[in-house]
């Protein structure tokens, strides 16, 4: 059975909450953004293959990694208004090949995960093969999540979400107890942004930028 383990960033929403793309926000005055940051992290935490998952052919935020070079992949959703599900099924679609062994899938809002952790998840899952694999602090769950190449069938057949499928395996699942701040941060409106950063989400347009 294969053992390599895909990344799966999911960047296909609309991020109605936020009122811009959160993918393209930026982190500090380096020039990253979210979706930039994510992706560097899952490299530097030993994930080979990292597929972003965006709405369309035409995403500006496929258009943001081209310019920034980074080693990824882009799938696209077809239909990203149905749902988080959609890109989750859609990020399966594009790495699910014998060699892989299971996939780590993260969120484009949760951008403050640590290379560390990401590689105390891929270690859990080496080494016990469990079909879900979470980040735990203070009975919190949070992400990325490690789903065992044991339930990518059922990941196609659920109708509901992915949590459908973890609530299934909760009792064969690992949990990783995590002490950073960054699994547990999700940044999903402008007062969470200004809450991390210390400032107001710019407009999209000032956040592409800042990406190239």
């Amino acid at each position: 059975m294969g053992r390599l383990v895909p990344g799966i960033v999911l960047a296909a929403g609309r991020s109605l909450r936020m009122g811009r793309a959160k993918a393209l926000l930026p982190i500090g005055a380096r020039g990253e953004t979210f979706v930039s940051r994510i992706v560097r992290t899952l490299r530097a935490g030993g994930v080979a293959d990292v597929v972003v998952v965006v709405g369309g052919e035409e995403s500006p935020v496929a258009r943001a990694l081209l310019r920034e070079e980074l080693p990824h992949r882009v799938a696209v959703n077809p239909s990203p208004d149905q749902g988080q599900l959609s890109s989750v099924k859609a990020g399966l679609r594009a790495i699910d090949h014998p060699a892989v062994g299971g996939m780590l899938v993260t969120l484009v809002d949760v951008p403050l995960v640590s290379a560390g952790t990401v590689r105390a998840l891929l270690a859990a899952h080496a080494s016990t093969r469990a079909p879900v694999v979470r980040p735990v602090r203070d009975g919190r769950h949070g992400h990325p999540v490690v789903f065992d190449r044991s339930v990518f069938d059922e990941l196609r057949r659920t109708a509901v979400s992915a949590k459908e499928v973890v609530k299934a395996h909760l009792r064969e699942s690992i949990d990783v107890p995590i002490a950073e701040d960054g699994p547990f941060r999700d940044i999903d409106t402008p007062a969470d942004y200004e809450e991390v950063f210390g400032q107001p989400p710019p407009d999209v347009a000032d956040a592409a930028g800042a990406g190239r």
